[in-house]
């Protein structure tokens, strides 16, 4: 099993391009499930979640190749020849639960596992089954599947979600495209990917309105056709190279992005004392104080500070001269990083939803141990700033979620490499 060993305390400078952003490509990929005709996607990222999906609407029966070198995916169903999405696969990645919507909807069935990912907190798909059932889907839970027949077809319905899901505003969404009549989804999320999305199917012929809203309105069309479409930059990357920045006091330029998705973080680092300057496809980030502010934070659904940034931004104002205080109320089990940034000298206390962060002056590298996507990378952050070599044990995790870590960083002059125990 691989590890990332870093040897901290080296000022990050240089040029960072940012990728395509995976969790818009989770949701991108399925929607060729729709239709027959050819889906191109670009600006996909190389990373074992865009396999694992590959591999999955493979087993489907759809036709996908996929090319890191042109960082392209070009996916095709002309016709779907299996309705079962397996345990085996699914379990290694929550987003696998997207192919239920548009499997149902084109296919009238569908057999899907009950999803896996990252153990950060329950995520469970009761909302997407209550969709799904206002749009007329029959649904049997049974030996850990959802079964769901729909052999008339979908209709058109009210959806009025208690809660905002990405997720199941997104398998909405898709099924939705494919319905008798109209559908009205009232509290859908509103994130970025979420839109990328609905600019996607709408290039293949879907009717919706009320993109960036939480009323989204669908017209159902009997059929959809192809299109090429260009995935939105990362904005979970493009914070987390920011914060990579701010934690060595560096100075980097981001490429390929913009600021409009990230105003609630970078409102945020700006508190804390980082200068940002925002150029066409590129932010120019620098942070040359002592030490930095420290805030206080409340994760949110969109547009608020996202839960993706959370444990990152835990790392790196675990030097700020001061307290900060960071309430986590999009998952309720996102603080397992806690422990492993204390083992290197940080000083946070965990009550309930919410950690209290007391500024410590230095980070001390230590072996850690990462527990999920964001957990790592933020204790790849707090190795970057430490005073001598910090081990980062289960990196596999980083794999799902950023393509070149190492690469990327060490171009900016960090001293990481990965290993093989």
């Amino acid at each position: 099993m691989d590890s990332i060993v870093i040897n901290g305390g080296v000022p990050l400078r240089g040029e960072i391009y940012i990728a395509g952003a995976k969790n818009a490509c989770l949701a991108l990929m399925p929607a060729a499930i729709l239709t027959s005709e050819p889906l191109t996607l670009s600006n996909v990222p190389n990373l074992t979640d865009i396999i694992t999906m590959s591999q999955l609407l493979s087993t489907l029966g759809l036709k996908v190749e996929h090319n890191p070198q042109t960082s392209e995916v070009n996916l095709q169903g002309k016709k779907i020849t299996c309705y079962k999405a397996d345990y085996d696969i699914v379990r290694k990645m929550r987003a696998s639960f997207l192919v239920l919507g548009p499997l149902v909807a084109r296919t009238g069935q569908a057999e899907v596992s009950l999803p896996g990912g990252c153990a950060i907190g329950a995520r469970a798909v009761d909302l997407h089954l209550m969709a799904l059932e206002k749009l007329g889907a029959q649904l049997e839970l049974s030996n850990g599947y959802v079964k769901a027949q729909a052999p008339r077809g979908l209709k058109g319905s009210v959806i009025n979600f208690p809660v905002r899901s990405v997720g199941a505003t997104e398998n909405t969404i898709m099924a939705a495209s494919l319905a008798t009549g109209e559908t009205a989804i009232n509290n859908a999320a509103c994130e970025p990917e979420i839109g990328d999305l609905i600019d996607c199917l709408v290039a293949m012929g879907a009717k919706i309105e009320g993109k960036n809203t939480g009323s989204i309105r669908i017209q159902g069309q009997t059929s959809i056709g192809g299109t090429r479409h260009q995935a939105i930059h990362d904005r979970i990357e493009l914070g987390t190279y920011c914060l990579a920045a701010a934690i060595t006091r560096g100075e980097v330029t981001l490429k390929g992005c913009k600021q409009g998705l990230n105003e609630a973080f970078l409102n945020k680092a700006k508190q804390m004392g980082m200068h940002i300057e925002s150029e066409p496809n590129q932010l120019n980030i620098k942070c040359n104080a002592d030490r930095i502010n420290p805030l206080t934070i409340s994760t949110e659904p969109y547009p608020g500070f996202p839960t993706d940034l959370q444990a990152q931004m835990m790392a790196v104002l675990s030097l700020a001269n001061g307290t900060s205080e960071i309430d986590e109320r999009i998952f309720e089990n996102r603080f397992m990083h806690v422990p492993e940034l204390n083992r290197m000298g940080a000083d946070i206390q965990i009550t309930g939803s919410k950690a209290t962060i007391r500024g410590v002056r230095k980070l001390i590298g230590a072996q850690v141990m990462a527990t999920d996507l964001r957990a790592s990378v933020a204790l790849v952050l707090a190795g970057l700033a430490a005073h001598g070599t910090t081990t980062i044990r289960r990196v596999y995790h980083l794999d799902r979620g950023y393509e070149k870590l190492e690469q990327k960083l060490a171009a900016c002059g960090a001293n990481i490499k990965r290993e093989q125990l």
